[in-house]
């Protein structure tokens, strides 16, 4: 059975056999009884997390009872555009490198992981759907792995190039369209822009 475990940059929890190079968490939102999401529910916690698929050796059942529900991304810049942020356990290094790049762009102290997810939070979601913000800047101009949104489809910027996102992974567009939005969220925009640099499905050639 394909489970709805794959996070898009839209952050919209699908079902599909494409692998993703993450894993994370927003919580328990599922029913381990079935291994199928709750009907509603999309998060229980304000730490969205990036983790690593591989740690410590460690092996869990996916949609186990008592314990979070594993989310899995197609690369770090998904992750980062659905509003999540690298976990401080088993990604220790680049989480500091996050913190302080997101303190960098955004003029603040360096923050806790609380304070990222409090700040995170309010600029991921609008209610229940996914919060687009306006543009801060031309496409090109923007940093590599940041998220934009034409319509329905999220676009990677890679090398100044728009690459159109799939489960799969990145497809070279001609040119940038015309009335985009940001999916990746301003702080994390800012992080991007102070340096901080996520990991990019090979797809995009980045």
């Amino acid at each position: 059975m394909t489970l709805q475990n794959r996070v898009t940059p839209f952050g919209v929890i699908i079902a599909t056999k494409a692998r993703g190079a993450f894993m994370g968490n927003r919580g328990i939102i599922h029913n381990a009884d079935t291994k199928t999401l709750h009907s509603m529910r999309r998060w229980t916690l304000k730490a969205w997390l990036i983790c690593l698929c591989d740690f410590k050796g460690r092996r869990r059942p996916v949609m186990g009872k008592g314990s979070y529900t594993e989310l899995f991304f197609l690369d770090e810049a998904t992750a980062l555009a659905a509003g999540h942020r690298p976990c401080f356990e088993c990604r220790r290094a680049d989480a500091q490198a996050f913190s302080a790049a997101f303190a960098k762009g955004t003029g603040l102290a360096v923050p806790k992981a609380s304070a990222m997810d409090r700040i995170l939070h309010a600029e991921r979601l609008d209610g229940r759907a996914k919060r687009l913000h306006p543009m801060p800047a031309a496409a090109d101009r923007l940093p590599d792995g940041a998220m934009l949104a034409s319509g329905t489809d999220a676009l990677l910027v890679a090398a100044r190039r728009p690459w159109r996102w799939s489960p799969e992974g990145y497809r070279r567009m001609d040119q940038w369209p015309e009335n985009l939005t940001m999916l990746t969220p301003p702080s994390t925009m800012a992080a991007l822009a102070a340096g901080y640099r996520p990991q990019i499905d090979a797809s995009a050639g980045a």
